[in-house]
C-alpha cells in the first residue's frame, strides 16, 4: 500500500545507494534503503530530494527497511535562496524531535502546511512559528498561555510574565531576565493562535527557543549556521 510521505534528508549509502530518511503520515519517521537509487539510469535518480512529496511502499523487518516503490505527484514544492533555509529548518525539528516509527498525523499535516505557505510566498516567519507552536503541543510540551503557572490567576495582557521550563508563565518583576520576559498581552494572542504583527511574530520566535531548547539539546542546527552564513556572505 502506497503511503505520502515526505522526504527529509538523503545521503549515499555504498556505491549507488541511497539512505532516504522519510517522514509519512501514517508511520511517522523512519530511514529507508534506496536500492541502486543513484544508478545511472534508475528511474529514482534524483527523485529522492528533501521536500518532495511521494507516495511510497516499502518492506522490511529490521530498523533500516527497503524502498521498494515511489510514485511522484504531479506537482512539486521549489524552495530556494532564503526559503531553502527555512525549510532545512523545519526538517532538523522533525528529525531531531520526532521519535522514530511514531505517527504523528497533525504534524504531518501542519509540516505540509508550513511548506506550503512557504513556496506560496506567505512572510517566513508565520509558518514557522505556527510549526514550532504545533510542535510543541503534539509532543505533549505545550504551555498554558491564558492562565499563570504559580497561581492560576488569569494572564493580565498589561502585566509581564516570566517563562520557567518544566513550570510555565508566572508573574515577574521587570529586573527578571528579559530574554524569559513576555508581555501578558502576547500570551493572549499566543493562546488565539495569532501573530499578526512584527512585535508578536518576534516574542513568539523568542518564546520557540526557550521552549524547544531542551530538547534539541547541545544540537547545533545546521539550517541556522548556513543561513547566517548566508548573510553574513552576499
Amino acid at each position: 500500500m502506497l503511503t505520502p510521505a515526505f522526504v527529509i534528508h538523503s545521503r549515499p549509502y555504498r556505491e549507488t545507494s541511497q539512505l532516504v530518511e522519510v517522514f509519512t503520515q501514517d508511520s511517522g519517521r523512519f530511514t529507508l534503503v534506496a536500492r541502486g537509487s543513484r544508478g545511472p539510469r534508475s528511474p529514482l535518480k534524483g527523485l529522492l530530494q528533501p521536500f518532495s512529496l511521494l507516495t511510497i511502499a516499502w518492506r522490511g523487518k529490521g530498523d533500516l527497511k527497503n524502498l521498494t516503490e515511489v510514485e511522484c505527484p504531479d506537482y512539486s514544492l521549489r524552495l530556494g535562496g532564503d526559503l531553502l533555509f527555512y525549510g532545512l529548518y523545519l526538517n532538523e525539528l522533525v528529525y531531531y524531535l520526532l521519535e522514530a516509527h511514531t505517527p504523528f498525523p497533525e504534524v504531518f499535516d501542519g509540516y505540509a502546511r508550513a511548506l506550503m505557505a512557504l513556496t506560496d510566498g506567505e512572510t517566513p516567519e508565520l509558518p514557522l512559528r505556527r510549526f514550532e507552536f504545533l510542535l510543541l503541543q503534539s509532543l505533549g510540551y505545550a504551555v498554558d498561555f491564558e492562565y499563570a503557572a504559580d497561581d492560576e490567576s488569569i494572564i493580565r495582557p498589561e502585566l509581564l510574565y516570566g517563562f520557567e521550563r518544566e513550570l510555565g508563565f508566572v508573574a515577574c518583576e521587570r529586573t527578571a531576565d528579559p530574554r524569559t520576559l513576555f508581555l501578558g498581552a502576547h500570551l493572549l494572542a499566543f493562546a488565539e493562535g495569532r501573530f499578526d504583527s512584527p512585535a508578536l511574530l518576534q516574542a513568539a520566535k523568542r518564546f520557540s527557543r526557550l521552549a524547544l531548547q531542551p530538547y534539541l539539546g547541545k544540537r547545533q542546527l545546521k539550517s541556522r549556521e548556513l543561513f547566517l552564513k548566508r548573510r553574513s556572505n552576499p
